[in-house]
């Protein structure tokens, strides 16, 4: 690749994590969070954008950045405060900065019509007319090596600064001239520049830093003030900031120097100059008087995500032959060898633990998709005439990074059904004694090693009346059909429903919902609603926390093989014929420690045998489903646990209601990986969350 070419896709690599920076510190900022770090983080995000836009000559990027940036610098200043209309300016601008880089990045920049008004809006928020270009170098001629910076203040307090900029300072877009300015404006400064560090063009290298500077401030600043004007370069830059006596005079400070003298001074310097920093290395400046601690920055490298995905499908083929070898050597003459078995063992572990070293490489926090939603909610918002806040909530919870993509274009639905269809517009939520604002909440949690996503608003409810008389209208159920709630719920996922009165950008084409139930169940999850009328809906999403391995117990029943996800099992329980009871013809309860729960024949249920009459023999283990309701699963045989490699079943094959894959075992066979939750199904939830209390009662 062209270096240059690489250089600029790093940059736009680097665009996407200030950007995430940026919506992260505005909503900050929206919630009441407007102290100086959050305030210069947000500056920090845009300037950064901003400079090395300018390396690569996108003048539209630019020119926005810089009016945007000037906006956040008043607000640093003090002289504008962010209140509501200021921050819902900032926000639609983060999102049209967004836009500009992207389109910057693929060279499709056309309509700057967007932009243009934007910028408007901030002129009229910050006054005076179309922001002007600064003159990164206004004053200075670049003649003069040393340049005084005057403006009259009486002088209490006098500095004595060393200042020498590392290269991190320069590539995270910072400009040294910029910190200069903003001391000059607490005072009088004086500042000379040292060259001595120079080295020849042909062993000149552009990205590191050869200069720095001795500065003299004078100024009614406190030294906390003078320090402030480093902090967006603190770990950056050697800084060392000392106070004098004002009485105290420095060595006059040469005003001018020609630049035909600075040439002739590094040609006559640069042997001497060459040879000392070969043969030790530049002495460090002073310690700063009350340092503070350099924040430790971890060091990254990028990989293309396809390198990654080829090292975990070998880990995953590794996996596999490890457990054939162990499987084959345990059925081998040397199944009594006990440095054979040590052997195996320690092959075990490593095994995992390179296995688990390895998922955790794709392991990323849900924080990047749950920023991008909060523009869908602004968006839709806007277009709905209503006042939405969106509060997130998890937003650490790691999950592969193969599930956060693909949960991008289902979440997108349901965050726009919520605002379109959940919520009221303000006079009907004002009528109903809620305030004028709604909520839409987006949480993540760990819960039973699998990943829980809720979207849930505090709207009117889903209408189940309307919604049965719509799947009537549509032919979708029979007119007589006698529904629960929960059956009436699920008929929003199905294809081609819609409750919109008419058809719009945001809703009404009867795509969407069933779309969203598709998508989940492709990344072997599931979803369901919960609605109470005049509170709120809640759509929980129950994921596996990846999409390549799990632990698991190897059952069989009628000589199959089965896998349990042991994240899903509580215990095993014995099978007594006594603890058993009779609901209907082919229907069973489990009685657990005076609580009865379903019992499942994994058999009946896949198809493998016909139901049984009488359940007599075999060993039920007690599962947890993702609602936090428990049944039992009847099987023959338990064989072990261990861990397999998850193969998508839908991908190779099709979708089978009651498993979510497949894996392959150590003696080369394929075994299926029970779906709990669906092979439960939903009588047995809703009998489980009816009956169990009165179970406990009795």
């Amino acid at each position: 690749m062209d270096p240059m070419a690489e250089i600029r896709l790093t940059f736009f690599q680097e665009c996407e994590e200030q950007l995430a920076a940026l919506e992260n510190g505005l909503l900050a900022m929206q919630e009441g969070e407007t102290d100086s770090e959050t305030v210069n983080a947000v500056f920090r995000a845009v300037h950064s954008i901003k400079g090395g836009a300018g390396a690569f000559k996108l003048d539209a990027l630019v020119s926005f950045a810089h009016v945007f940036e000037t906006a956040l610098d008043k607000v640093r200043s003090g002289s504008l405060a962010p209140d509501a209309d200021a921050m819902k300016l900032f926000l639609r601008a983060a999102d049209a900065l967004a836009d500009l880089v992207a389109a910057s990045r693929d060279g499709a920049v056309e309509d700057a019509s967007p932009y243009v008004a934007i910028e408007e809006e901030f002129n009229a928020l910050i006054g005076g007319g179309p922001a002007e270009e600064e003159d990164e170098f206004a004053g200075m001629d670049f003649q003069p090596i040393v340049t005084a910076f005057d403006e009259p203040a009486p002088a209490r307090n006098r500095y004595a600064i060393r200042f020498r900029p590392l290269r991190e300072l320069y590539a995270k877009a910072n400009e040294p001239l910029a910190l200069l300015r903003e001391l000059a404006r607490l005072g009088t400064l004086e500042s000379q520049c040292d060259i001595k560090n120079l080295p020849f063009l042909d062993t000149f290298e552009p990205e590191d830093s050869y200069l720095s500077w001795e500065l003299q401030l004078d100024t009614d600043a406190s030294l906390a003030a003078v320090k402030e004007v480093f902090d967006f370069v603190e770990g950056d830059c050697d800084l060392a900031i000392a106070a004098q006596p004002p009485a105290e005079q420095a060595a006059p400070v040469p005003q001018e120097m020609d630049i035909t003298a600075i040439l002739r001074k590094v040609r006559e310097e640069a042997p001497a100059i060459a040879a000392a920093a070969a043969a030790a290395a530049p002495a460090q400046p002073e310690a700063e008087a009350a340092p503070k601690a350099r924040a430790v920055v971890q060091p990254t490298i990028r990989v293309d995500l396809d390198r990654v995905d080829r090292l975990i499908n070998l880990v995953g083929e590794l996996v596999i032959n490890q457990a054939m070898l162990t499987q084959r050597v345990l059925h081998s003459s040397h199944v009594r060898d006990r440095e054979v078995t040590s052997s195996l063992e320690e092959l075990e572990r490593l095994t995992r633990e390179i296995q688990e070293s390895v998922m955790a490489i794709r392991a990323q926090p849900v924080r990047p998709l749950f920023q991008r939603m909060s523009r869908i909610v602004r968006e839709v918002a806007d277009a709905t005439a209503k006042d939405v806040r969106l509060r997130t909530e998890g937003e650490a919870t790691e999950v592969d990074k193969t599930v956060v993509e693909l949960l991008a274009d289902p979440l997108t639905h349901m965050i726009r059904n919520a605002v379109d269809h959940g919520l009221e517009s303000p006079e009907q939520r004002t009528a109903a004694g809620k305030p004028p604002e709604g909520t839409v909440r987006l949480a993540a949690a760990h819960r039973s090693g699998r990943v829980i996503i809720e979207v849930s608003d505090d709207g009117q409810g889903i209408n189940r009346p309307r919604v049965l008389q719509k799947a009537i209208a549509n032919g979708l159920v029979p007119p007589d059909a006698q529904l629960s709630d929960s059956e009436i719920d699920n008929l929003l996922f199905l294809p081609g429903f819609s409750t919109a009165s008419s058809v719009s950008n945001i809703s009404g084409r009867g795509v969407g919902m069933d779309v969203v139930k598709r998508s989940i169940q492709a990344l072997g999850g599931r979803i369901s609603i919960s609605s109470a009328p005049g509170q709120g809906s809640t759509f929980t999403l129950s994921l596996p926390l990846t999409l390549a391995v799990l632990d698991g117990i190897v059952v069989t029943v009628d000589e199959q093989v089965f896998v349990i996800p042991l994240t899903a099992i509580v215990e095993t329980v014995k099978h007594e014929p006594s603890r058993i009871h009779h609901l209907g013809d082919h229907s069973f309860v489990l009685r657990v420690r005076d609580v009865l729960v379903p019992l499942v024949d994994v058999g009946a249920e896949l198809g493998v045998r016909a139901p049984a009459s009488d359940l007599r023999s075999g060993v039920a283990i007690l599962i947890e489903t993702a609602n936090g309701t428990r049944s039992a699963l009847l099987v023959d045989n338990i064989q072990d646990q261990r861990q397999v490699v998850i193969k998508s079943l839908e991908t190779n094959y099709m979708r089978v209601d009651g498993i979510a894959a497949a894996t392959i075992l150590g003696d080369g066979r394929v075994a299926m990986i029970l779906d709990v939750d669906a092979l439960v199904g939903p009588r047995h939830h809703d009998w489980a969350q009816a009956e169990i209390p009165l179970a406990k009662a009795s």
